[in-house]
């Protein structure tokens, strides 16, 4: 009985591994799949290299919900990606002419889901950031709710409340701070942190905790009642390029998202962010090139479905 106990529990646990993603996984079954997103994720980044952050964004906001399964790539009104927090999404397109392309040559084989996950590793490289083999096996989702994002982490929110977001998908504060590295490349409107400047104390003052050389730069770029669509990169110094600029930022009181900032006032954070900014603890950026894939495999493996969960889309946008 005992026996028969114990080979049934390597039984389980061998199929629990097998059905894992794993580097390489349509190597034999369509053997041009990486290169093919790789291809096209150059050809729009050419065109437009805002892309970069948009798409990485796009794989970070499906992941948090339901798991990395496709599920934010769905259409419909009542789909993930039409959900308050969403709505500034995009990167669809590079996302659905990828799939086409090899569905083409591989139909039925490559999911939606990988595709986004190798999109967002390439877009890292293009940007001058580190590259990483991508585990894949992944398979799409059949559901996509936009009443399901609401536990999205907020730019409002503390890092207490971050902490716990992504606690629940398995991420420590090491995780938390080492993605939120890659706002790095990414950009804002004026009208999401403006209230940082005009209107964050009782009295109508700005946040203290902006960097006062950086706030007059700020008021001049996002004046008060002026275009709140203005687009301010995420990070002042060198917003194209995948680096620690941004983590030095943090430390000068020169981020432009409340949560980000805070990431400087909670001790265990601070840590992190000291050990990426400084220039001896972050050995002039090679901390971070290191660390950052090793979070980007670990938050792209959450909740994912393998085996015979899901399904392989024939169109990213819709359920087959």
């Amino acid at each position: 009985m005992i026996v028969e106990l114990c080979f049934l529990v390597i039984l389980v646990m061998t199929s629990a591994v097998e059905a894992q993603l794993k580097t390489g996984f349509y190597s034999s079954s369509c053997p041009t799949a990486e290169s093919i997103v790789r291809s096209t994720v150059v050809s729009y980044f050419n065109n437009d290299p805002t892309i970069a952050p948009a798409l990485l964004r796009l794989h970070f906001h499906d992941c948090f919900v339901q798991g990395c399964d496709g599920s934010i790539l769905i259409a419909g009104f009542s789909a993930e990606r039409n959900a308050l927090t969403n709505l500034g999404l995009r990167g669809f397109e590079v996302i659905d002419n990828a799939k086409s392309q090899i569905e083409a040559i591989c139909p039925g084989v490559v999911s939606c889901a990988d595709i986004l996950a190798l999109a967002a590793r390439d877009v890292v490289d293009l940007t001058n950031g580190p590259s990483w083999s991508v585990p894949t096996g992944r398979r799409d989702g059949r559901i996509s709710l936009s009443s399901q994002a609401s536990n999205l982490p907020s730019p409002l929110e503390p890092v207490s409340v971050h902490r716990q977001k992504f606690a629940a998908k398995g991420l420590d504060d090491h995780d938390l701070v080492t993605l939120l590295g890659a706002h790095t490349i990414g950009q804002t409107e004026c009208r999401f942190f403006s209230y940082r400047m005009y209107n964050f104390t009782p009295t109508g003052n700005a946040d203290p905790s902006i960097n006062q050389a950086f706030l007059s730069q700020l008021q001049v770029i996002c004046p008060k009642n002026g275009d709140g669509l203005r687009k301010v990169p995420l990070d002042k110094d060198s917003p194209a390029k995948f680096d620690v600029s941004f983590f030095k930022n943090v430390r000068d009181g020169n981020a432009i998202l409340e949560s980000d900032q805070r990431l400087w006032e909670d001790s265990a954070t601070r840590r992190v962010v000291q050990n990426y900014g400084g220039v001896i603890r972050g050995l002039l950026g090679l901390r971070f090139d290191f660390e950052f894939p090793k979070a980007m495999i670990k938050l792209s493996s959450v909740d994912v479905k393998t085996g015979y969960d899901g399904e392989i889309r024939k169109v990213c946008s819709k359920f087959n």
